[in-house]
């Protein structure tokens, strides 16, 4: 009689000859529980349903065997898997701080347009700053300016979470990056 398995591990969990146990306790392919078996006739129920005997449980007593196509079972966990890392991504947006003048070269405004740009499109927030000296503290209306020319540049992509706000010598503003609904 030959023997035939679908999947082949790498580096997960036993799987049909690589299950060491005497006796394992064998669930079904439709969850329902078959009893305590020899590996050898676990195996070949596995076999004539033409899936794998995957080791679930090797600490318990006797060791818990399910027969699945193990193939899938590992894609689906792998799936979960790459779910769950984008929801925890997605959570930690990082705030990136941005410093401008009041009094900016038009140069200077589109590079730190272009680095700002491309740190909405990842997803991160942007606080810009504008810090004032000496005698710009009279003209903060030049700051605000600034600021609102340079959300108005990013308004396709981004959307204000706080307008521009003076404290001290600072002038602040947070932009947000549109949530793409996908």
């Amino acid at each position: 009689m030959e023997v035939f398995f679908i999947a082949s591990n790498k580096n997960g969990q036993p799987i049909n000859e690589e299950i060491k146990a005497k006796n394992v306790l064998v669930i079904g392919p439709n969850g329902e529980q078959v009893g305590v078996k020899a590996i050898n006739d676990a195996l070949t129920l596995a076999n004539y349903a033409g899936l794998d005997l995957v080791l679930l449980n090797p600490n318990s007593d006797p060791p818990v065997c399910k027969v699945m196509d193990y193939n899938k079972y590992r894609y689906e966990k792998q799936k979960q898997q790459k779910e769950a890392l984008k929801k925890q991504r997605a959570s930690q947006s990082e705030l990136k701080e941005f410093r401008l003048s009041p009094v900016i070269d038009i140069g200077d405004f589109e590079t730190k347009l272009k680095q700002v740009t491309k740190y909405l499109e990842k997803g991160d927030k942007i606080k810009l700053v504008i810090r004032f000296k000496g005698r710009q503290m009279a003209h903060t209306e030049l700051g605000k300016d600034v600021l609102e020319k340079f959300a108005a540049r990013l308004e396709s992509i981004s959307m204000i979470e706080q307008e521009a706000k003076l404290d001290g010598r600072s002038m602040t503003m947070l932009l947000a990056p549109i949530k793409d609904s996908k």
